[in-house]
């Protein structure tokens, strides 16, 4: 990761490159790298030293700018061999999980680490990512991908079925991304803290039913279901309009928080906002 308090260009650093047809390229700077485009080269010596923003030349006399990466674009060029979580979709995560620097988080399953990647980057130095997985293959690439952008020492990486459990206790989060997160929510609440956040991801309204179904009980409380939209729109000056396509649906994002007490029946009492004859009665 680039140094926040550093404003120029270091090897190690990886580096996003951005050409005037604004075709992007990320890059890990090493001696004697080159950056190959459709408007010729860049030697990676070259850079090495200029600030963040510069307007570099290739050998072709073509320009291309030099810039910090964000989280979305770490997270989209990583090498994956599974769907990751859309940017749309991980940004109200973090947000909604409570991540800050210094949490302790478990994640299930791992897949390539793209939300592994911005669960790192979000607890900083001084927090932690248990991430679990059973896939070894996966969880190898995870690694390479985690070890690329030097995060690797904030996540522990435990290659496991969850359904044995998990072995820490007292998060202050957990996230379920497997096929049947309803199947493991008892180990989702013995991990959790009192009061800890409850995240799945789930394709379908089937899982959605499923879960909500699971999640009614004196073990969880809160229970959100919601799904995020994102349209992006042209920036031409004389054209300003929306684009063509747009991304639509990703995944179900499910939430709710723990909450201490014997799983006996249902849970606390929750109001049916969209009960039209409660409002009559009343």
């Amino acid at each position: 990761m680039i140094d926040a308090e550093r404003t120029t260009v270091a090897y190690g650093d990886v580096v996003l490159f951005v050409s005037k047809d604004r075709k992007t390229f990320l890059r890990l700077l090493t001696p004697g790298g080159r950056l190959q485009t459709h408007y010729g080269f860049i030697d990676f010596d070259s850079v090495i030293g200029l600030p963040f923003g510069s307007r570099l030349k290739t050998h072709l006399d073509q320009d291309i700018w030099m810039l910090a990466p964000n989280i979305d674009d770490l997270i989209r060029y990583m090498r994956r061999e599974t769907q990751i979580i859309f940017p749309k979709d991980l940004g109200y995560i973090l947000l909604k999980l409570g991540i800050h620097p210094g949490v302790q988080v478990i994640e299930a399953g791992t897949g390539s680490g793209g939300l592994t990647t911005a669960l790192a980057i979000m607890v900083g130095p001084t927090g932690r990512v248990y991430s679990y997985e059973r896939r070894a293959r996966m969880q190898h690439l995870a690694r390479q991908n985690l070890e690329r952008l030097g995060l690797l020492d904030r996540v522990t990486l435990i290659e496991r079925d969850i359904a044995e459990g998990f072995d820490q206790q007292g998060v202050q989060a957990v996230f379920l991304d497997v096929h049947d997160p309803w199947m493991y929510l008892a180990q989702a609440h013995a991990a959790l803290r009192g009061g800890g956040f409850l995240g799945c991801i789930v394709p379908t309204l089937n899982q959605v039913v499923e879960l909500n179904q699971a999640l009614h009980s004196r073990l969880w409380f809160l229970v959100e279901v919601e799904e995020l939209l994102l349209r992006q729109y042209k920036t031409l000056p004389r054209r300003v309009r929306p684009d063509e396509q747009m991304v639509g649906h990703t995944g179900f994002l499910v939430f709710a928080r723990a909450i201490t007490g014997a799983d006996d029946g249902e849970g606390p009492e929750e109001i049916d906002l969209w009960d039209d004859s409660r409002a009559a009665d009343e």
